[in-house]
């Protein structure tokens, strides 16, 4: 009778150790089914995140590059101005500077 109440409990320490072993497994089969699922979901709020910040990058892009021409417009029209501005003070000042030049040159000096 020892025998078989060695065997009988053998037997039910290897039942036990095979339904903790199904349980295990069941448990990581669910986690990596848990995992899967957050991957996916993080994916698809990448994408759509990653879409919303290309198409206000495309409206950006589009604003400015309708104000380009306006802008070069106006750089054109300053660029202009200031040009006139430079030629205006110097035939301001050329009569003064020749006569400058021309008192250092034949000035002499000892």
């Amino acid at each position: 009778m020892d025998s078989n109440r060695r065997q009988s409990g053998i037997q039910q320490l290897l039942a036990a150790e095979q339904e903790a072993q199904r349980i295990v497994n069941e448990a990581r089969n669910a986690k990596m089914a848990r995992l899967k699922q957050a991957k996916e979901e993080a994916d698809k709020e990448i994408a759509a995140y990653r879409a919303q910040m290309e198409a206000e990058f495309q409206k950006k892009v589009a604003q400015s590059s309708g104000d380009s021409g306006a802008n070069v417009k106006r750089l054109e029209l300053e660029t202009e101005e200031k040009i006139q501005h430079l030629k205006s003070q110097a035939a301001n000042i050329s009569n003064d500077v020749g006569q400058m030049l021309l008192k250092h040159v034949t000035t002499v000096k000892n």
